[in-house]
C-alpha cells in the first residue's frame, strides 16, 4: 500500500528525453482516431463493441461528451488488420493536480500548536495545486470495470493487445497541443479476461493490483427478494431484517424514482457528500450527468431508488443493466441521517433488489465498504490497473493516484446457508 502522506516535493518532470528512450517499435496495426464518438464509422464501432458494455457504445459515449465533467478529454480509436477492424478503444483524458489527489479535509489535521498554522495550512495547499499532471485512461474514470476496450470475436487478445498498445502510445504522442501526457492507464483489467498482459508489459507497462470488484452472481431460483432472503442464514438474514425494520420504524419507505430530472438538484447535494468523503478525488459527475443517463438509458436499463420520508430523500442508489449484469451505480445520501438509520446499508439491499427484478445473472456492487457488501453475499473479482509513465521509476504522483484504488483485502463471509 502507499504511504498516506504526500511526498509531492519530490516529483520527477516527465522529460522529452525519456519519450525517445522507449519509443516502441511499430506493431503492423493500422489505426482509425478521432476526439468524438461519432468521428468513426458507426458500423464498425457497434460491430466490435456489439457484446460488450454499455459504457462502450456510442450512445453512453455520446452522453458523456455531452454531460460528464466539462475537464474530461475524450479520445478513441479503431484498431486495423489491415482493412479488417480487430479492436475498438475508449480513452479519456484529464489534468489532474495534487489538491485533486488529497482531500485535505480527510489527511491527518495540523498540530493545533503548531506556530504559524494557518500559514502553513496555506502553503501546503498552494503546493498541492501546483503540482499539475496529465494522464490519458484506457477505460472510463466515471465507472468501474474493463470499459476502455473490445476485441473482436475470434481475434487472438494477446495479439490485438500489441495493436491497442500501439494505439495509446500514438493518442499520447499526438495529444500535446491539449498537454503533455504524462502517464497512460490501462483501467481494470481482469487478468483472466484480458489475455493482453505480455503485450501491457512489453510497452512498458507496469501492473498494480487495486481493491477487487465485489460481485454476487444471481441464483436463478431468485424470483424476487424474498427468494434470496430464504437462502441465507439465520444471522446474516436477521441482520438484513433488522435494517429494513430500522429504516421503516424511522419512518422511511424506500422507492422507486420516476421523474429523476425533477430532483436532480437534491440527488448531486446527496452525492456530493459522499464524493467529498474521499480520500482522492480525480473528477466527479456534474449535476446533469445522471438525469442524462436516466432519460437516455431508460427505465429497462436504468433506475434510481431513493429512502424518504414525505418529500424528504435521504439517500439514493442508481442501477445500471449493463448485459448479463446489474451495476449498483452512483449513490448519495445525508450522513446526518445515516448516523441514526441504517440508510447506506438499505441502499446497498435495494441493489439486489434491482437486480433480481431485472432478471440479471450478476449483481456488481464496486470497489468501496467490502465488509457490507461480503455480508450480502458479494465476493471479490481481483482487478489491476497497468500504468505507463515516462520517468523511469514509479514516482510519488502515481502512488497518490493509485490512491482512487487502494487494495484492501476483502472478508470472507459465507452468509448463504449452502456456504455459496
Amino acid at each position: 500500500m502507499p504511504d498516506d502522506s504526500p511526498e509531492l516535493d519530490a516529483l520527477p518532470d516527465a522529460s522529452v528525453a525519456a519519450d525517445a528512450a522507449d519509443e516502441p517499435a511499430s506493431s503492423g496495426f493500422n489505426f482509425a482516431f478521432a476526439d468524438r464518438i461519432d468521428y468513426l464509422r458507426p458500423d464498425v464501432w457497434d460491430q466490435l463493441t456489439d457484446n460488450s458494455s454499455i459504457f462502450l457504445t456510442r450512445e453512453y459515449l455520446r452522453l458523456t461528451e455531452q454531460h460528464g465533467p466539462p475537464d474530461l478529454g475524450h479520445r478513441y480509436a479503431i484498431v486495423y488488420r489491415g482493412s479488417r477492424p480487430v479492436a475498438a478503444v475508449a480513452c479519456q483524458s484529464l489534468t489532474i493536480d495534487g489538491a485533486k489527489l488529497v482531500n485535505l479535509e480527510k489527511s491527518a489535521p495540523l498540530d493545533e500548536r503548531l506556530p504559524f498554522k494557518r500559514t502553513v495550512e496555506s502553503m501546503r495547499e498552494k503546493a498541492l495545486s501546483a503540482v499539475r499532471r496529465r494522464i490519458l485512461c484506457c477505460g472510463n474514470l466515471l465507472s468501474w470495470g474493463p470499459h476502455g476496450w473490445a476485441v473482436a470475436p475470434g481475434e487472438n487478445p494477446a495479439d490485438v493487445w500489441r495493436g491497442i498498445a500501439d494505439a495509446l502510445y500514438r493518442i499520447r504522442r499526438a495529444d500535446k497541443l491539449s498537454g503533455r501526457i504524462d502517464y497512460i492507464l490501462v483501467k481494470d483489467v481482469v487478468d483472466a479476461a484480458t489475455g493482453g498482459q505480455d503485450a501491457l508489459r512489453n510497452a512498458g507497462y507496469r501492473p498494480l493490483e487495486t481493491d477487487p470488484e465485489m460481485e454476487r452472481q444471481i441464483r436463478p431460483a431468485w424470483r424476487s427478494y424474498d427468494d434470496y432472503l430464504a437462502d441465507m442464514n439465520n444471522k446474516y438474514r436477521k441482520s438484513v431484517r433488522n435494517v429494513q425494520k430500522s429504516v421503516e420504524k424511522a419512518g422511511y419507505l424506500v422507492d422507486p424514482l420516476a421523474d429523476l430530472p425533477a430532483r436532480s438538484d437534491v440527488l448531486h447535494r446527496l452525492y456530493e457528500q459522499v464524493a467529498s468523503r474521499a480520500g482522492a478525488r480525480i473528477t466527479h459527475q456534474p449535476p446533469d450527468y445522471l438525469p442524462a443517463m436516466a432519460d437516455r438509458l431508460g427505465p429497462d436499463r436504468f433506475r434510481c431508488t431513493v429512502i424518504r420520508r414525505d418529500d424528504e430523500i435521504v439517500g439514493f442508489v442508481t442501477t445500471v443493466r449493463d448485459a448479463d449484469a446489474c451495476i449498483g451505480y452512483y449513490l448519495g445520501l445525508d450522513y446526518r441521517v445515516n448516523a441514526d438509520v441504517p440508510i447506506y446499508l438499505r441502499l446497498l439491499q435495494a441493489v439486489i433488489e434491482n437486480a433480481i427484478q431485472m432478471q440479471v445473472r450478476r449483481v456488481s456492487f464496486g470497489r468501496t465498504a467490502l465488509e457490507p457488501k461480503a455480508r450480502l453475499g458479494a465476493q471479490p473479482v481481483p482487478m489491476h490497473v497497468w500504468i505507463r509513465h515516462t520517468a523511469p521509476v514509479l514516482n510519488p504522483l502515481v502512488r497518490q493516484l493509485l490512491k482512487v484504488v487502494p487494495h484492501d483485502e476483502a472478508p470472507e463471509r459465507s452468509p448463504f446457508k449452502d456456504g455459496g
